[in-house]
């Protein structure tokens, strides 16, 4: 990337092209998406009346720490770093040490800090001569309402997840509500969206907006996602860019652009060695040689890979569980278990599995490369939409065991949509148990009519995906359309 006196060394030291400040939460799972979203962006060439493109990704204070440990105190926008691509400007939310406001007090006052510290930035860019044109906010993120609002500048919105759960939250929120509410309690309750060519279960929906608990967190996440909606459509907040192409989500997609301005730029993640993932937690014990000679030394098609995420936590009995899938399978196995990621006692369950030798145990792993050896054969996941990306577009057969979230949704596209996979049904108790993980591979790995079918279908898919992510190609076209329709607002 250039330095910041290239950067405004143009126009006599003035930026004359588009700033895109890349607002998102300090979770793994937003922070790729939002970093490759800006790798994109800024380089970006030619676009028809833009100019050059400039991009910097806002992470909180204690993620930006955490992929910068050199950084230090926060200040105005001075502590800002690159990759040699994009800039990176931490924001404060008030905490700043990885914590979350617990009600509704404290969320008023980080969101309050937020908004301070996001203008603050922009004042520092106005003031370096590359002022922000757009604010890009990754979901929900209140503040940066607040802050394109009073600075009124326009605002987009990064939706990471599947456009049919961006068409379930706005048509949640523009008169489908109380019929979802009513039936939160029916996983089997089938509800007709507008524009989806088949009707969700109630069990596919995302599932705060079917939770059932009374969950505080779950209340203030669905407190700002209307919020959210109901700007969605105001002169200066009409775009959406959806991480999800064309080929993979026809019918949401075209549902949605009756409603709003959405681009289709995905998939999403890093092809490229500049691209590539970057991991928040400590994973210093990580032996990728290891691993990779190891699947080097496996048949073709034979290992079930096993990865939940960088959120999930193991209990001791889902771990005793998965160790009792993994044996019956009778299968070579990777399987990732974050050090952080271990509630009491799993790493007793895990020792033993260990001692087996069956498999290998990885505290992380690099998740692509894994995908792409061709001695995998399935991908066991907790179905995050970067996972199911990747997968789609790496061309891995899926077993989904979804919890929360939007994973529910992404496994009934896997399964029931692209036919890409089979769904591990969890028990009351939100477990997937031994014998179902075992069934779900099973059901993958053999050379049963379905299995083949699947691993037709999972081929097809990732070329769909590369064809989408190529240079010059459709997910490029639709992010220029929207550097060139964010060039007509300021222009």
């Amino acid at each position: 990337m250039a330095t910041d006196t290239q950067q405004h060394s143009r126009n006599g030291g003035m930026h004359t092209g588009h700033h895109f400040l890349i607002v998102a939460y300090g979770f793994q799972s937003h922070l790729n998406p939002c970093r490759v979203l800006a790798h994109r962006l800024a380089r970006l060439h030619g676009v028809h009346g833009s100019g050059p493109v400039l991009a910097t990704v806002s992470l909180p204070v204690s993620a930006h720490r955490r992929m910068f440990p050199s950084s230090g105190d926060v200040g105005n926008g001075e502590d800002t770093a690159t990759d040699g691509v994009v800039s990176y400007a931490p924001y404060s939310d008030g905490l700043d040490d990885g914590s979350m406001a617990r009600d509704g007090e404290a969320r008023a006052r980080s969101r309050q800090a937020t908004f301070e510290s996001l203008s603050s930035l922009l004042a520092t860019f106005a003031a370096r001569g590359r002022p922000v044109t757009c604010v890009v906010c990754s979901m929900v993120l209140p503040a940066a309402l607040d802050v394109a609002r009073e600075h009124a500048i326009p605002l987009a919105v990064y939706w990471i997840q599947p456009a049919t759960v961006l068409a379930a939250y706005y048509h949640y929120f523009h008169g489908h509500g109380d019929l979802v509410t009513s039936h939160a309690a029916d996983p089997a309750y089938e509800v007709s969206l507008p524009g989806l060519h088949r009707p969700l279960r109630i069990r596919d929906f995302p599932s705060f907006l079917v939770d059932t608990t009374g969950s505080e967190l779950v209340k203030f996440f669905n407190e700002s996602a209307r919020e959210l909606f109901e700007h969605l459509g105001d002169p200066g907040c009409t775009k959406v860019l959806v991480n999800t192409f064309d080929e993979l989500e026809p019918a949401a997609l075209a549902a949605m652009k009756e409603h709003l301005d959405v681009f289709a730029v995905g998939p999403v993640i890093g092809f490229s060695s500049t691209e590539a993932r970057i991991h928040l937690f400590n994973h210093a014990g990580a032996d990728e040689k290891r691993y990779m000679e190891w699947l080097g030394a496996q048949a073709a098609r034979s290992v079930v890979y096993v990865s939940f995420g960088s959120i999930w936590t193991y209990s001791k009995k889902q771990m005793e569980e998965i160790a009792n899938g993994l044996r019956r399978c009778g299968r070579p196995y990777l399987l990732v278990v974050r050090n952080d990621g271990r509630q009491e006692d799993v790493s007793r369950s895990l020792d033993d599995v260990v001692l087996e030798g069956q498999g290998m145990v990885v505290e992380w792993c690099d998740q692509p490369k894994v995908l792409s050896h061709p001695s995998v054969g399935c991908f066991v996941t907790h179905c995050g939409w970067n996972s199911a990306l990747e997968v789609m577009a790496l061309g891995v057969p899926v077993v989904a065991a979804p919890s929360l979230l939007d994973q529910p949704t992404s496994a009934f596209l896997i399964e029931e949509e692209w036919a890409a996979g089979v769904r591990g049904e969890r028990n009351s108790e939100g477990v997937l148990t031994g014998e179902e993980l075992a069934r779900c591979v099973e059901l993958l790995m053999d050379y049963g009519q379905r299995a083949i079918e699947i691993r037709e279908r999972v081929e097809a898919l990732k070329w769909m995906a590369q064809e989408a992510a190529a240079s010059g190609g459709p997910a490029e076209r639709s992010l220029r359309s929207f550097v060139m329709a964010a060039n007509s607002i300021i222009g």
